[in-house]
């Protein structure tokens, strides 16, 4: 078989690519997930230096459903992320916690409903308001601005400027990447969480989620950080064959790599079994729904092997990508009454 087109060549050599550390159900799964937890993190170009935690409140307002704390942290020697947490009006008590990341949106203002920019509308319609639902599931929710989106980073409209300019590369220069610079603030939001928040927040019931780019953190976060108690991706999980390297891609997708060592599928068995929600559209054109089969037949297999196949479920939405919030938060709350 004769190749002229380069991209057309390599994913038929990624076809012939075998990953050297695949999820194996002859393998016993926590030995397992110990070797290819430390392999996923130095990939992500993890861990990086720790620094002084330097948490403070910006601004505290209320609305007739919620209270609002507006606060920020810091995550690396001198970079700060800003958060919005949301607090269901009533007994001051500490509850389960959503933890909202946008996708390739113009920020966590999504996530709290409201819109900024042009079209900010149709993300709010598409489901991608999580936090303003967490709250009405009766849950806390904090929304935050991921690495170079939102507040971190924008440009025309808000567009995040991993699209825009590529700002994410010189990253991948120093041997780290935007996937290992998102998930490092997750984590230290969980930092923040355990030593700040605990008045309202149960550290025991830490839900991670978003969307598309946010699908993808959370995904990647719950599989490095197990104080990650429940994670629920949605249109980010699919082998990379069908979606990362099909097609057009924000450059923030890329793990250098990862193909050699993993496919997704594998990846989710570091998330078992803690209770795993992933949620698809059945018409996404960029997460194609084979692929986010594949991967989860993967998953599904680890949750067997760890005598919890009731904690891993896949919710699959009538459309195409964007979060399916009343076919996902069910699940998720039959997930937290176990």
């Amino acid at each position: 078989m004769k190749f002229y087109n380069a991209h057309d060549f390599i994913n038929h050599y990624a076809k012939s690519v075998k990953e050297k550390m695949a999820y194996d159900t002859a393998s016993d799964l926590e030995s397992w997930q110990k070797e290819a937890r430390e392999k996923l993190i130095d990939l992500l170009g993890l861990p990086f230096e720790m620094c002084e935690n330097d948490f403070s409140i910006t601004e505290k307002t209320e609305t007739e459903d919620y209270i609002r704390i507006d606060f920020e942290y810091q995550s690396e020697e001198g970079f700060y992320v800003p958060c919005n947490l949301l607090i269901p009006k009533g007994e001051i008590k500490p509850r389960p916690v959503a933890i909202c990341l946008q996708g390739h949106s113009t920020g966590k203002h999504i996530s709290i409903g409201v819109a900024k920019y042009p079209n900010d509308n149709n993300s709010i319609a598409g489901g991608r308001d999580f936090a303003v639902r967490a709250v009405k599931e009766g849950l806390c929710a904090i929304a935050m601005d991921q690495r170079y989106m939102g507040e971190t980073g924008h440009g025309e409209n808000g567009t995040p400027s991993c699209i825009t300019d590529h700002e994410n590369m010189p990253s991948v220069i120093l041997g780290r990447t935007a996937i290992g610079e998102r998930v490092w603030d997750i984590m230290r939001l969980i930092d923040v969480i355990y030593e700040n928040l605990t008045e309202y927040i149960d550290k025991d019931k830490i839900i991670c989620m978003g969307n598309s780019g946010g699908g993808t953190a959370t995904f990647y976060a719950s599989c490095v950080d197990e104080r990650i108690n429940y994670s629920m991706p949605s249109c980010a999980v699919c082998t990379y064959e069908a979606s990362i390297m099909a097609m057009n891609h924000c450059s923030c997708n890329f793990i250098p790599g990862i193909r050699k060592y993993f496919n997704m599928g594998d990846l989710g068995c570091l998330i078992a079994p803690r209770p795993f929600v992933l949620v698809c559209g059945k018409d996404d054109p960029i997460f194609p729904l084979a692929g986010v089969k594949e991967s989860f037949d993967i998953i599904k297999k680890s949750y067997k092997d760890a005598g919890k196949e009731e904690l891993c479920h896949m919710v699959i939405g009538q459309g195409g990508h964007q979060f399916y919030p009343d076919d996902a938060w069910p699940v998720m709350h039959k997930l937290l009454e176990k």
